[in-house]
Formats: structure tokens, C-alpha cells, sequence
């Protein structure tokens, strides 16, 4: 499994098909969960562990690996379920997302999956609203349940910086002329870290879970007859999401007359150099990782302050 990411070229040809690729483990209760391919760096058995005594009490502790001391969180215990009983025995996913390397311990890994978006679906209706599930699907008739990851780094680590206090004093900021964002991400955490960045510099946003959502309601609003680049300045989508992933909802955007010339932002745990050519691929302006406000800020400010008149020219 070491070798997880061989042919990353490969899947990059993806990119607007709306497709992923899963790899799928056990946890300790047995049940079946996934991570998107493009998270993973490697998989490895688990190596000796060094205690942190002071660390969360999810971490079981670190690890050097390939010369990088990373912490390693045993994933079932973060979403409140048995912790790993035999750690010599378990698996550590080491993945890279949110600009951190980090490594999750689990019980077992199964093997990779290819899959479309549309075949990830949002937990059922009446899921605990604090569940750390954001995603499920089914393969060959088990349900698979994709883990907010990114929910259990912020709550390990904490939440990052807003917009610092430089940054909004050395902004000039004319209210009258910022105006609205379409942001869209499954995680809501990261909806959550986006919307209230843009609160700080007085901006609204109209908030959606997956690309399918955020498109019909763009649709909705072009069939109302104003032109919608005079609703909102500008989309920032995350990229994984279930139904409609960021790319396809980019390219969706692309194909409207209505909606070709509105700028998007991708903006992603995912991160890696592969980003710049999926970018220019799909057509999306930009593509920032997640998560800095103040980068955040910078990179939208000026869009949110010229009445959203932008070609789509892709950055």
C-alpha cells in the first residue's frame, strides 16, 4: 500500500468527470469508511510510537517518518468510537490536507475503489447533526462512510486564525460596494471558516452542501432574469464534495451562458501541484488551499469590490 499514489497522473484525468478514487478501511467497530486518493500519501504499517503526554487524547502519539516527525491520531477514537486495541497490528494513512501531513491510525485497509461523485450521497435525513460523517456510499452492497476529516483536524489542533487585525486595518473597505458569495462545501466546518471570515469584512454569503445543490440554485437564480454576476461577485467551492464534485460544478458553470463568465475560486484541503493544471482544466479562476483567512481575504477582496464584471480567464 506504500505505493497508494503511483499513476497520480492517471487519475488526474478525471478531472471533470465527476469521479473519485476511495480507499476504504476498517476502524475499530468494524464498520467500513473512505478517504479520497488525492488525501493519502501512503499507507503504511504502524511504526513505533513515541507518547506525548501532553498532546489531544486522540493522538497515540508520533512517529518519524521519512525523516518528518508527524502525529498520529487513531481516527476511530476522533469520532467517538473504540480506540484501536492493537496498535502493532493497525495501519497509519498518512495524508496531506489543510497544509498539514498527519497520520490516522486504523484497524485495517481494504483497497482502492474507482467511483462517481454522484454515487456519494449526503448521511440520511435525521443523521446526528454533530455526526462526524459527511458522506456515504455503497460498494458491492456495504455501505462505506466518508469521515470529516477535516473536522477532526481542526478539533485536535484547533481552529485556525481568522482575518487578523492587520489585515482588516490595513484594508480599505468600501461596504457599499461588497456585495455577495455563493460558497459551497460539504464540510461544516469549513463552511463555518469561510462564511465567517467573509463576516469580518462585511460580506454575505448564500451557503450550499455539494456542487449539485449550489448549481440548480445558480440556475434558479439566472432563470429570474437578472444577470447573476449582479447577485453575487463571485463562487468558492471546495472541490471534494458528494453528487457534483468542485471541478464538475466549475465546468457546469463553464457551459451556461448565463453563468460562463462568473469568477470561481476552488478552494480545497487538497493540495499538491497537480491543482494548477486541474484549475486551468475545468476553467476555474483560482485555486487556493484551504484553510487562511488572510490569504482567503487578499485573493477575494478585490473581486468582491468590482461589482463582479470578470472574464473567466483562468489564473
Amino acid at each position: 500500500m506504500s505505493s497508494v499514489l503511483d499513476g497520480i497522473n492517471r487519475r488526474t484525468q478525471m478531472v471533470g468527470q465527476n469521479r473519485l478514487e476511495l480507499l476504504m478501511f476498517r476502524l475499530q467497530d468494524g464498520g467500513l469508511y473512505g478517504i479520497n486518493v488525492f488525501k493519502v500519501r501512503e499507507v503504511i504499517n504502524c511504526p513505533p510510537l513515541t507518547t506525548v503526554y501532553s498532546a489531544h487524547e486522540v493522538v497515540r502519539g508520533v512517529a518519524n517518518i521519512r525523516n518528518r516527525t508527524i502525529s498520529i491520531m487513531d481516527l476511530g477514537l476522533a469520532i467517538n468510537g473504540p480506540a484501536i486495541d492493537n496498535i502493532e497490528n493497525s495501519y497509519i494513512i498518512i495524508t496531506e490536507f489543510n497544509r498539514s501531513i498527519q497520520g490516522f491510525m486504523v484497524h485495517s485497509v481494504e483497497r482502492i475503489v474507482n467511483l462517481k461523485w454522484e454515487d456519494i450521497r449526503l448521511p440520511p435525513e435525521g443523521t446526528d447533526a454533530d455526526s462526524y460523517i459527511n458522506a456515504v456510499t455503497n460498494v458491492d452492497d456495504e455501505l462505506v462512510q466518508m469521515v470529516d476529516v477535516e473536522r477532526v483536524l481542526s478539533e485536535v489542533v484547533g481552529e485556525p486564525d481568522m482575518v487578523s487585525t492587520e489585515l482588516t486595518d490595513s484594508l480599505e473597505i468600501d461596504c457599499s460596494q461588497l456585495r455577495h458569495a455563493l460558497v459551497v462545501d460539504d464540510s461544516k466546518v469549513a463552511r463555518s471558516q469561510i462564511s465567517q471570515a467573509l463576516e469580518q469584512i462585511g460580506v454575505k454569503c448564500t451557503l450550499e452542501v455539494d456542487g449539485k445543490t449550489a448549481l440548480a440554485r445558480l440556475k434558479q437564480w439566472a432563470q429570474e432574469g437578472t444577470p447573476v454576476s449582479e447577485r453575487i461577485s463571485l463562487v468558492i467551492s471546495d472541490i471534494e464534495m458528494p453528487e457534483m464534485d468542485g471541478y464538475t460544478l466549475t465546468s457546469e458553470i463553464r457551459r451556461d451562458p448565463r453563468l460562463k463568465d462568473l469568477y470561481v475560486l476552488l478552494h480545497s484541503s487538497l493540495s499538491g501541484n497537480f491543482n494548477e493544471s486541474m484549475v486551468k482544466k475545468v476553467g476555474a479562476n483560482r485555486f487556493i488551499p484551504k484553510f487562511s483567512a488572510d490569504e482567503l481575504v487578499r485573493e477575494i477582496l478585490p473581486i468582491l469590490q468590482s461589482n463582479g464584471r470578470h472574464s473567466s480567464e483562468a489564473a
